[in-house]
């Protein structure tokens, strides 16, 4: 169990692909729905309910692939350098949900400035009170202190590699053998990639939990406007770097 086949990882490949056109449906919805029906927090809470779903339903189909196939989700083949180099625990910071929420506020105060000092009201995350403000502040805390334990239990996992049957192995092999397997090697590749996913299951967790905790802070509106923007970022992000792969000859 210790290699992760090729027709593994076309799954993991395509749970990935899958997720991005997923992103792209909902992104879609989600100004359609602004756009049809401005006001109707009814029909908002229903399209954001729906985006959650989604979340979930891709941690689970992660959870379900990570045990055999962690290190892969660790450093994604599928995914761009730029998107890589910006992973933790494989994926994004919980509290970079947040940081983007404080990003949105300040933009839309900004751009919007005038008209509020005139006593126009939108309704939008630059009108956040004082009291959601207190709560994502909260939130924050809390998220930070979070990510700091599972941060640790990947540092401390990262260490052990110096004492676990695998450094006693390689201690063992003449200059000939370096790198061979065997049936010990496999045991300690997949008792490590159990412990990898494990970790990859929490901060799942953490991530969906953060997601739900913020939204429901916000007003629908609101929770419409920073999905749009969440949304966005993302696949941004990952178009940004297949250019950016493709400009240095990566793919």
């Amino acid at each position: 169990m210790a290699t992760t086949s090729s027709s593994e990882e076309s799954r993991l490949h395509c749970c990935f692909e899958n997720w991005i056109i997923q992103q792209q449906n909902d992104l879609r919805e989600l100004l359609q729905t602004l756009k049809d029906s401005p006001g109707d927090d009814k029909k908002f809470c229903l399209v954001i309910q729906k985006s959650i779903l989604h979340f979930e339903q891709y941690y689970e189909e992660r959870a379900a692939l990570a045990p055999a196939n962690a290190p892969f989700l660790f450093a994604p083949p599928w995914c761009t350098s730029f998107e890589n180099s910006h992973l933790w625990i494989a994926g994004c910071r919980p509290s970079l949900a947040i940081r983007l929420i404080y990003t949105l506020s300040g933009s839309q105060i900004e751009s919007h400035l005038t008209e509020y000092l005139q006593g126009v009201r939108r309704g939008n995350l630059g009108e956040l009170t004082c009291e959601q403000l207190g709560l994502v502040n909260d939130l924050q805390c809390k998220i930070y202190k979070e990510e700091e334990k599972l941060s640790n239990k990947m540092a401390s996992m990262q260490e052990d590699i110096a004492d676990d049957p695998l450094a006693l192995i390689a201690n063992e092999f003449d200059s000939g053998r370096v790198g061979e397997s065997n049936d010990d090697v496999d045991r300690a590749l997949d008792a490590h990639s159990l412990a990898l996913a494990t970790i990859l299951k929490d901060a799942d967790k953490l991530r969906l939990s953060t997601l739900k905790e913020l939204l429901a802070i916000l007003t629908p509106f609101q929770a419409i406007d920073y999905l749009i923007a969440a949304k966005k970022l993302h696949l941004s992000m990952h178009e940004w770097g297949k250019r950016r792969d493709q400009q240095h000859g990566s793919i």
